[in-house]
């Protein structure tokens, strides 16, 4: 799915939750092919408890990534389709 291009600024700092609404973390910072600019991975700051329950990559520096391609929306949340993280 086609998401809106929007500003780093603008992503940075929001809450991660599930389309079923359970709360993921909040957006420390994306990750991204240098040669594309495609974005591949958000980076979760303060991961709750409930991604330990889910299938998704920590980094070397432990911080939790979520594939860019589970986004569903961006507005006053980043939502995310907890089935595609499965």
């Amino acid at each position: 799915m086609a998401l809106d291009k929007r500003p780093l600024k603008e992503i940075v700092g929001k809450l991660v939750v599930t389309k079923e609404g359970k709360r993921l973390g909040v957006v420390k910072d994306v990750s991204f092919e240098t040669r594309t600019g495609e974005l591949i991975q958000i980076v979760l700051k303060d991961p709750t408890a409930y991604v330990n329950n889910l299938n998704l990559e920590v980094s070397s520096g432990k911080e939790v990534l979520v594939p860019y391609n589970t986004i569903i929306a961006i507005g006053d949340f980043v939502v995310v389709s907890e089935e595609d993280l499965m």
